[in-house]
């Protein structure tokens, strides 16, 4: 597919960078790409199937609704179908199973969910709707927490009360940590996020290669990207050298973006959050700060926290912390399917097991 579709010139530097990754692939080599929108290119382009057997990519945990916990999403199921609430939610959302129901399914009860397709369209329908709570479920990484930040200090600024947030979002540094200090987790270097690393800049992740060992190259979302930032890490193995680079350079700068960063700052604080099949890491997700607790939706409406269990048989967890590939679960392409999912990571666009089945990857058991 990578050559297929790509022009002359695209065709012809895919096969120069792939003749430098066979020159440098003399011995095994193991990287993860963090990122889920990496994992889809990587299966989409059969990036997989290009590469020297020498060269092994696993995927992190970089689907955001992934690394929702069942926990998080059993309490956001409960507020949904409480009266006079409408829920604001990104669409990838919307099929997620809990423990017993997900959001079609309460939307079909009668519950008022909205997909929307912004954080300013959620606070349109609370101006529309003046009656009524709006809640906005915010799931993400780094890149979209600013413009939550924004629609919360909009809320503040204009007196819109009936509007607050759910705030599940999670940052990547403590993860990255976490990964290079598991030891079921064979992973040499690492594809970093382009789009967490645009707005953070590599600061925050240079410790992965000063005290870990671990070298990352911050990579766009093309093929050719991907196959640039793979040559770009094995040229740092040839040379003895453990940086953290930016192959994406067009979009990610070494700062990052300080506007933004002020943004969330200034709107949220690091608090312990749940990953799934993780469990807690410390100062991994971000709760609204006070100055904001109107519109912070746990505290409005008293949520409670829901101790949740995980599916039978579904092994997400392992898929997310790359200890498997989709294809070595039980349920995989069997029980589970797009059509009837039974982990987040068969429902999200960004989800591993989604791009595993639609792009039919071979078995690499």
């Amino acid at each position: 597919m990578l050559m297929k579709k790509g022009s002359k010139e695209s065709a012809a530097k895919a096969g120069i960078l792939l003749a430098e990754i066979e020159s440098l692939a003399q011995s095994p080599f193991t990287i993860m790409e963090v990122c889920g929108t990496h994992t889809v290119a990587i299966a989409k382009n059969a990036i997989r199937e290009l590469l020297p057997k020498s060269i092994r990519l696993v995927s992190g945990p970089g689907c955001p609704v992934c690394v929702t916990s069942n926990g998080d999403i059993d309490r956001y199921l409960y507020l949904a179908s409480r009266k006079n609430v409408i829920t604001a939610t990104f669409g990838d959302m919307i099929r997620v199973p809990g423990t017993e129901k997900n959001l079609q399914e309460l939307r079909a009860e009668g519950a008022d969910i909205r997909v929307v397709y912004s954080t300013q369209d959620a606070l349109e329908l609370a101006r529309q709707n003046p009656d009524r709570e709006v809640v906005f479920l915010g799931i993400g990484f780094e890149t979209t927490v600013p413009t939550v930040a924004v629609s919360l200090e909009i809320a503040k600024r204009e007196a819109i009360k009936n509007y607050s947030v759910l705030s599940m979002h999670k940052v990547v540094p403590p993860v990255l940590r976490l990964l290079a200090e598991d030891e079921q987790l064979l992973v040499d270097a690492f594809l970093d996020p382009g789009h967490v690393c645009s707005i953070i800049g590599i600061e925050p992740i240079r410790f992965m290669a000063e005290d870990y060992g671990k070298p990352g190259v911050v990579t766009g979302f093309e093929a050719l990207d991907i196959l640039e930032g793979i040559a770009m890490l094995l040229r740092q193995r040839a040379e003895g050298r453990s940086d953290i680079e930016i192959q994406y350079l067009r979009v990610a700068k070494p700062e990052g973006n300080p506007q933004a960063k002020m943004f969330i700052e200034r709107v949220f604080e690091r608090i312990d959050a749940s990953w799934r099949g993780i469990g807690i890491i410390p100062q991994s997700g971000l709760g609204i700060r006070a100055d904001y607790s109107p519109w912070d939706a746990a505290r409005k409406f008293s949520l409670p926290v829901f101790q949740s269990r995980e599916t039978p048989g579904c092994r997400c967890g392992d898929v997310l912390r790359g200890v498997i590939y989709p294809t070595q679960c039980p349920l995989f392409a069997k029980h589970c399917t797009p059509m009837k999912p039974i982990g987040p990571c068969m429902v999200s666009t960004e989800g591993s097991c989604a791009a595993y089945h639609r792009y039919a990857q071979r078995s690499v058991d």
